[in-house]
């Protein structure tokens, strides 16, 4: 049985699984998106994201314990650096998962995995999505109408009043 028993072992041994996790969150870190199967996706997701939650405390010990499951310079560089300084006010959920169906050859699901605040086209959609839109001419001319009616002789009557 295969009772509390989470973790997907990716019909990989122990020590492969590690490099393997260890070399994607690499990839992940430097590169800000990677494209992979939805499994390897969610294993790493697990894997990554306790250390990217180590790297908000820029300390000496945390720098050593991520360089020993990841084994990178420049990836940690990168992490305490860049991604730390981005995801500082974040309480968590630091990827995201996007599935984007099956790959050509095995038919295996494929998804992107990235860091949520890399990701340059979800803002602007989010920024685009908050403009209103208008509904007719007249709201146009209602508009620039009221950006035209205040004037700057009621301040300086209210100056010459304070006089």
């Amino acid at each position: 049985m295969r009772h509390n028993k989470k973790f997907n072992h990716l019909g990989r041994t122990a020590s492969h699984r590690d490099a393997l996790l260890a070399n994607m969150t690499v990839s992940l870190i430097m590169h800000k998106r990677i494209t992979t199967t939805v499994a390897k996706a969610k294993a790493l997701k697990m894997y990554a994201e306790p250390l990217i939650t180590r790297s908000k405390d820029d300390s000496t010990n945390s720098r050593r314990v991520v360089f020993r499951y990841l084994q990178n310079k420049e990836a940690v560089k990168e992490l305490f650096g860049t991604v730390a300084e981005k995801v500082a006010d974040r309480p968590g959920g630091y990827t995201r998962i996007i599935k984007l169906g099956s790959r050509q050859g095995d038919a295996a699901p494929i998804a992107f995995i990235e860091l949520v605040d890399f990701d340059e086209n979800m803002s602007k959609a989010s920024k685009s999505a908050a403009k209103k839109t208008r509904r007719s001419r007249k709201a146009k001319e209602q508009e620039e109408a009221s950006v035209e009616v205040p004037s700057t002789e009621a301040p300086a009557e209210d100056a010459a009043k304070a006089e």
